[in-house]
């Protein structure tokens, strides 16, 4: 039999002496990330990347260093702590974080700040990073996948209008006054019976309670039909009140208020290249933006860019292509010609003859050119039927056309981009499947991982810095997670 007690591992006594006490530098591990946070934001010219505060002022009092900011909100990016007040109190608390600023602790105010003064600055910090990245070819620098996702603004969607949802608004409220004062003229015309002269004091004060849901019904209805006019005179047609810059999206089968987040991840390691912050919902004229910027920023001559069929758009493809960049977007069905029409019919369906410049319907009909027009800037050709073809084929006014004259299709001069780019689809149909691997898990990443779905400043501005910051943190794993705190510190010793 085991006579020995079993026990659990003590600590020491709180008030022990140590008779050599450790120091703050012991405590932190060599393979710790703030380690290379320290090394790397210590290598940085806070002054050439924009950043406030980065020379010392000779009068007033002393400021924080903007790279020990700097240091905090990444530190607070790889742990996922977003908020200034909470990142104060890790600045205080947290010995890694003690480690990191040298026994510093701002105050939350300042920290934020920090982060809303420098959206510029943080931007640029974002593309150093990319390029110290590139220079230790992380990135694959031949193909990038550009996508969207909507983060959440701070704006209810109670404080969020259209012209035509607002306008419903007031006439709602209209009703709801009208109703109040029906009521408050019932009540004075009324002969109050004994009852109602013996419970006066309580009839006084719920008539004065009206009055005062009145008055705040009467001040909310001023200001949503002054909202009106504006927007009205403006031609402005959505209005957010908390967060101006937002707007409402389509958000995961709901409408919220919104940004739209761009970005461009290398399909290597799944690491972002560049970013964009608009209030614009639909994707569709962001692709050509955000893939050259992601080409220039890699510095390649040529790199190929998949995208879904949200960026499906003639003009963007046809830049992209002029600038090196090219595009693999999932095709749209285009060009129904009718409401009849059915799918096999659709103008995609119609292969183009660039020898003999007609078209040839899926019937087997030939349409030739029959003219020229501009439309929505672009400069399109006409192809019709011969006379007397459309109306005798037996998919007419069925299937192909509901027009009387004939099926008509408009061929974009520039369109042969963008039969090049159906072409390269149909022999890669793969790319699809690897564009959902790159960007999803990025996606997926920030807003699980990193707990960011939503955002926290307000204004396009300081949304933009914030998102920086958001996707430098992404980036920042990332590396780690390939070559570990030692290389990277090896790396920038190297620089």
């Amino acid at each position: 039999m085991n006579n020995e007690t079993n026990s659990y591992v003590e600590g020491l006594s709180r008030s022990q002496t140590f008779l050599l006490p450790k120091t703050i530098e012991q405590y932190v591990q060599t393979d710790n990330p703030v380690r290379f946070i320290d090394a790397y934001v210590n290598t940085l010219d806070m002054e050439k990347l924009g950043f406030t505060h980065s020379t010392p002022q000779e009068l007033g009092r002393p400021s924080y260093n903007p790279k020990d900011l700097c240091k905090l909100y990444l530190y607070g990016g790889l742990n996922h702590i977003r908020s200034s007040r909470k990142l104060e109190r890790e600045s205080k608390t947290n010995l890694e974080c003690i480690w990191l600023l040298k026994g510093l602790a701002p105050d939350f105010k300042t920290i934020a700040d920090f982060r809303k003064d420098n959206p510029q600055a943080i931007g640029a910090l974002f593309k150093e990073f990319v390029s110290f990245l590139k220079e230790l070819s992380l990135y694959g620098a031949k193909q990038v996948t550009v996508d969207g996702t909507k983060l959440r603004a701070v704006n209810s969607n109670d404080k969020a209008f259209t012209q035509r949802a607002l306008a419903k608004r007031i006439k709602v409220m209209e009703k709801s006054v009208k109703h109040y004062l029906e009521e408050l003229d019932a009540a004075d015309t009324q002969e109050a019976s004994d009852e109602q002269q013996a419970n006066s004091e309580s009839s006084e004060e719920a008539k004065a309670f009206e009055v005062d849901k009145l008055a705040a019904l009467l001040e909310k209805k001023e200001k949503s039909e002054e909202i009106l006019s504006k927007m009205e005179k403006s031609g402005q047609k959505e209005v957010a009140l908390t967060d101006q810059d937002c707007r409402q999206m389509m958000n995961h089968g709901r409408v919220e208020s919104c940004y739209n987040m761009q970005a461009a991840v290398d399909s290597k390691n799944h690491l972002i290249v560049n970013y964009l912050v608009t209030n614009e919902a639909s994707d569709l004229n962001q692709l050509s933006g955000v893939a050259i910027s992601a080409k220039e920023t890699l510095c390649v001559e040529q790199i190929d860019c998949l995208s879904d069929k949200g960026y499906f758009d003639f003009m963007q493809i046809k830049q992209c292509v002029d600038s090196g960049v090219t595009p693999f977007v999932a095709v749209k069905r285009s060009g129904s010609g009718g409401s009849i029409v059915s799918p096999e019919f659709t103008a995609d369906k119609f292969r183009y003859d660039k020898s003999a410049d007609m078209y040839v319907c899926p019937a087997g009909q030939r349409l030739y050119f029959h003219g020229s027009k501009v439309q929505d800037g672009m400069h399109k050709r006409i192809y019709k039927c011969l006379k007397g073809v459309c109306s005798s084929c037996q998919f007419f006014m069925t299937k192909c056309t509901g027009n009387k004259v004939g099926r008509v299709i408009c061929r974009w001069i520039h369109e042969g981009v963008v039969d090049d780019m159906r072409e390269r689809m149909k022999l890669h149909p793969e790319v699809m499947g690897e564009r959902k691997k790159v960007v999803e898990h990025t996606f997926g990443t920030l807003k699980r991982a990193f707990g960011a779905p939503y955002l926290l400043l307000r204004g396009l501005r300081k949304v933009s810095g914030e998102v920086g910051l958001l996707l430098f943190s992404y980036n920042l794993r990332r590396a780690l997670n390939i070559l570990g705190v030692e290389a990277l510190i090896q790396a920038l010793v190297k620089k």
